[in-house]
This record gives structure tokens, C-alpha cells and sequence, in this order.
């Protein structure tokens, strides 16, 4: 089962980048550079943990520029149940050398409706996660998706589910 590891992972990488790779730029540390836009599409499975097993359907648009190495990307997602999450965070993504193959983490907070359907302990929900694709020369990606959702502790209960996922995304320019 998966906790914030991702999202430490995620700072921890990000902010190495940085420091190696962006700190010491024309641009700096953290200095806005553009990105290829894209928007997502993943269907996946709420895996069973403490909530029932359903279907989950996750929009997500990334943003046309980063900050350093981090990129930032808006989601929603609804369960088959009718539970809602909606949120904007940070992206960081490293390809595998001069391959095709890349892998992505995210932390993104947001706020969670169960609708009726699995209750997170709390409004403020956190999805943080990896994917790991292959992109097109086209700039379209196909990859899986492993995803943990919690309200971190904040409230006194926290149950947290995992989603597993296919995920499209193309580039929207």
C-alpha cells in the first residue's frame, strides 16, 4: 500500500534536478521555461484496501510551461459511485536516457466529494502517484498509472485508496 512516498520521491528527484541541472541557469532555479500542453484521459480501478473495488474515470490537463523541473497540471476524477476529486498540483517527469520510455510523478491536493461513495475522512484529499509510459514521436503517451489518494493525516480518520490506470494523453499543440 502506498502513502505520500510519492510525493516525497517526487521533491526529493525534483529538487536534485534543480539544484544539478537548472540552478545556476539563464532561467534559475526555478525559472519558467515552456512545456508541451497535453490533456489525459486514464481508466482505472480503485483497488481494494478499505474501499470497495469500482471504475474511475481521470481528466488531467498539464499546463505549457514549467518552473524548473516541475511542471503543474490541473485533474478531476469520478468514481463509477459517484465520488468526485478535484485538484491542481505539481508534475516532475525523467525520461530513460534516448529511449521513449519515461516515467512521471505527481503530487496534487484537492478537494474530494464521496457522493455517497467511499468517504477519505475529510473534504481535502491528496492524489500523489507514478506513471510510467512510452511516448510517440508525436508527442502522444500511453502508460500505467499507480496512484494513492489521502487526506495525509489531516483529519483523524484516514482510510486512503490506491487506483490502478491506463492513461492517453496527447499534446493540445
Amino acid at each position: 500500500m502506498a502513502d505520500g512516498s510519492f510525493a516525497v520521491l517526487m521533491l526529493i528527484a525534483g529538487l536534485t534536478d534543480m539544484t544539478f541541472n537548472h540552478c545556476g541557469t539563464e532561467t534559475g532555479c526555478l525559472g519558467k521555461t515552456e512545456a508541451t500542453p497535453r490533456l489525459s484521459l486514464a481508466l482505472g480501478e480503485v483497488m481494494e484496501r478499505n474501499a470497495i473495488e469500482e471504475d474511475e474515470i481521470y481528466f488531467r490537463y498539464d499546463l505549457g510551461h514549467k518552473r524548473g523541473p516541475f511542471g503543474n497540471a490541473f485533474g478531476v476524477s469520478v468514481s463509477e459511485n459517484g465520488a468526485t476529486w478535484v485538484g491542481f498540483g505539481t508534475t516532475y517527469k525523467v525520461d530513460l536516457g534516448n529511449t521513449p520510455i519515461y516515467t512521471e510523478l505527481h503530487s496534487m491536493p484537492g478537494l474530494y466529494f464521496d457522493n455517497g461513495g467511499f468517504d477519505l475522512g475529510g473534504p481535502i484529499a491528496f492524489r500523489s502517484g507514478i506513471e510510467i509510459g512510452y511516448e510517440a514521436p508525436s508527442g502522444w503517451r500511453m502508460a500505467l498509472s499507480y496512484d494513492h489518494r489521502s487526506n495525509a493525516g489531516i483529519y483523524e480518520d484516514n482510510p486512503g485508496i490506491e487506483l490502478m490506470q491506463f492513461r492517453i494523453s496527447m499534446p493540445t499543440r
